[in-house]
């Protein structure tokens, strides 16, 4: 009796061990470093940025100088040229801010070139972290770089170099 209770006893176990569920790691800002396309895309974007944002400081500056101009002058003014000034600076202002919004805002250009040029980078990614996970029988890959709430993970689990090597980008 004690033979088969201790019989089903290790058979459960064994059951229930292989079926449980696999997972593994990966480190998105590691596999993101080693693939080139990545580094070139955001190269692009920051040259991009940095031209919008000059462009940007250059019209605040115009707009400042109006606005500068426009204090000094004010004693000197009529009341209709004070008006027209002050409609001059609030219009340089408000193209100082919608250009802003126009390449940084939340529809703006920046947003829109980098998913042009950062997102078929992630899909290839995905899929290959996809194809890893149907290679290893795996049920789920997290990423240790974004999941603030894993202490600690074991680099047998961690498949970042699969990954890469999946993308062309062996190691």
């Amino acid at each position: 009796m004690k033979r088969i209770i201790l019989t089903l006893t290790v058979a459960i176990l064994g059951i229930m061990a292989s079926s449980a569920q696999k997972f593994a790691m990966v480190d998105m800002e590691y596999i993101l470093k080693n693939v080139p396309s990545f580094e070139m895309a955001n190269e692009q974007l920051n040259q991009l940025s940095q031209r919008w944002q000059k462009e940007i400081e250059a019209k605040s500056k115009e707009a400042q100088t109006l606005y500068q101009s426009y204090l000094s002058d004010k004693v000197f003014l009529t009341e209709e040229q004070i008006a027209k000034r002050e409609q001059e600076v609030v219009a340089k202002e408000k193209e100082v801010t919608e250009m802003r919004q126009k390449y940084f805002g939340p529809e703006g250009e920046l947003g829109k070139k980098r998913n042009s040029l950062v997102k078929p980078i992630q899909d290839d990614i995905y899929n290959a972290v996809k194809k890893v996970a149907q290679k290893r029988g795996l049920q789920a890959i997290f990423d240790r770089a974004s999941a603030s709430d894993i202490i600690f993970a074991s680099p047998q689990i961690d498949v970042s170099n699969d990954v890469l090597t999946e993308l062309g980008y062996g190691k």
